[in-house]
């Protein structure tokens, strides 16, 4: 009877999270589709783009948006699911009836289960791709200039022969102040700069021309004389000064995706490694290139030290080897050598029989230090930037677990606060979900900061967020299930009790 009890509350919680789960998926999805569109809808609309493109890119783009909603609704869809359990007072009847809470828990642990399963799945294998078609269509828009992309005080040289630099640009995107406009010389015209108080830009309808009008403004002409001659300089002013372009060879054009080079964020973990253990073996290959040279210790020079500080220490230690060539401040006053000998702190120039020879070997001896300095900074510098290389490539592989295993780690959260807090509604849930998710992708933004400047090490940016939470969870779990409190560590008489 317990067992049929039972497995009726389990189905009805895990029906209780689909219509939460789907309605927070679709908030999130529809929030950072909105999010997108903000950020870039000015470089797409108005430039000639065909709309099968502008729906691709935000195809392309929604990849990136399911991997942080699944975890956001499943944690969610379970503090709703639970709450309302608990808020129903069903909670205490089935403790009452002798049912641990955990088993109506792990129902929902086996579907975040499956859910991390797919996310890393999707994270590994069909992310990169989107990425990586939403990177060349961004480049294609971008690079083959469908329109102006003008920025304030950014050059932009997307027209051939001209060169834009706007100083201020109106809320609206019509209205310019202070402009300056480069325009090279050819066969036909001479170079000038052109300078304006304001403007605005404004297509002719139905052709590719793009009309610029200026206003307030002069114009510094070179004008080129005979080769023999100084050239002339002509300035005019104007009121209104109009440019026309030709965009007509500006339309968007499709390229090969193919062609592009991958970066962390378009590949999969497979080739990262393959990087990644390429880099390792290119850092082995110049450790043991170096370290073949007899003239360098092998016992100081070693792969851990040059990764350190260990090249300024073996530089003084060079410095003072150095320093034992240079003669004694008194060596010219020495009597008890002969005369062309000079002693030095060194057993083996002081065997040497001539000054002359002496000084040959001391400056041979300094040039190979120099030249060994020359070398480990040169190691010590291949190290450093194979080791954040690689570094970057590890956060990336660490990154696509995670995140999905963030799934597992927020029904550990989630299920044990909503029974605590008893609160079925999703006002309430939205605004802790909303403090328990900032809290984490805070820690994962943060990680994977200090991770790629080799701060902390790659496993640990990425999954700190995953192993607070995940004590924050067993401590929840604890409490629901046995009761347990922080104070019961110390308080003997609970333990003994329990």
């Amino acid at each position: 009877m317990r067992g049929k009890v039972l497995k009726r509350l389990q189905r009805e919680i895990l029906a209780g999270h689909i219509g939460p789960f789907l309605f927070c998926f679709l908030i999130v999805m529809f929030l950072l589709l909105m999010q997108f569109l903000i950020d870039h809808i000015d470089k797409l609309v108005g430039k000639g783009i065909p709309i099968a493109i502008i729906l691709e890119l935000i195809l392309t783009n929604l990849a990136y948006m399911v991997v942080l909603a699944v975890p956001m609704a499943v944690l969610v869809s379970s503090l709703m699911a639970f709450g309302k359990f608990a808020e129903n007072n069903e909670l205490a009847a089935v403790k009452a009836a002798g049912i641990s809470p955990m088993s109506l828990i792990r129902p929902v642990m086996v579907a975040a289960l499956i859910l991390f399963g797919f996310l890393a799945w999707f994270s590994d294998q069909v992310l990169p791709d989107a990425n990586y078609k939403a990177r060349s269509l961004f480049i294609d828009i971008r690079m083959q200039k469908p329109g102006f992309d003008l920025r304030e005080n950014v050059f932009y040289d997307g027209i051939d022969s001209y060169n834009f630099l706007v100083r201020r640009i109106e809320a609206s995107g019509d209205s310019l102040r202070d402009i300056t406009l480069f325009q090279e010389g050819n066969a036909e015209r001479s170079s000038a700069v052109v300078k304006a108080d304001h403007g605005y830009m404004q297509s002719v309808p139905d052709t590719d021309i793009l009309s610029l009008y200026l206003f307030d403004g002069q114009i510094v002409r070179n004008i080129a004389q005979a080769p023999t001659a100084e050239n002339r300089i002509e300035k005019t002013r104007f009121e209104t000064y109009r440019i026309n372009f030709d965009l007509s060879d500006l339309n968007f054009n499709r390229s090969d995706p193919d062609r592009r080079r991958r970066d962390d964020r378009t590949m999969t973990s497979a080739m990262m490694k393959v990087i990644v253990d390429s880099l390792q073996r290119d850092i082995q290959a110049d450790f043991e290139r170096l370290t073949a040279y007899k003239g360098i210790n092998r016992l100081y020079i070693t792969k851990e030290r040059l990764e350190g500080d260990s090249t300024e220490n073996f530089r003084k230690l060079l410095s003072g080897a150095e320093m034992a060539f240079q003669p004694p401040p008194s060596w010219a006053q020495t009597i008890d050598l002969p005369e062309n000998v000079v002693e030095t702190e060194l057993f083996s120039l002081n065997q040497l029989e001539h000054r002359e020879r002496q000084r040959q070997v001391a400056s041979r001896a300094q040039t190979n230090f120099r030249t060994t300095i020359a070398q480990l900074n040169n190691l010590q510098n291949n190290i450093q930037w194979r080791s954040e290389r690689s570094a970057v490539y590890m956060v990336e592989i660490y990154k696509k677990v995670s995140i999905p295993f963030a799934c597992l780690i927020f029904v550990m959260v989630a299920a044990p606060l909503g029974m605590l807090t008893r609160k079925g509604n999703i006002g309430f849930n939205a605004l802790i979900s909303a403090g328990l998710f900032t809290y984490y992708w805070i820690s994962v933004i943060q990680g994977e900061k200090l991770a790629d400047r080799m701060i902390i090490s790659p496993i640990t940016g990425m999954w700190f967020g995953n192993v607070t939470l995940f004590i924050l969870g067993i401590y929840l779990l604890l409490k629901v299930v046995y009761e347990f409190r922080i104070s019961d560590l110390w308080n003997r008489e609970a333990v003994r009790k329990s």
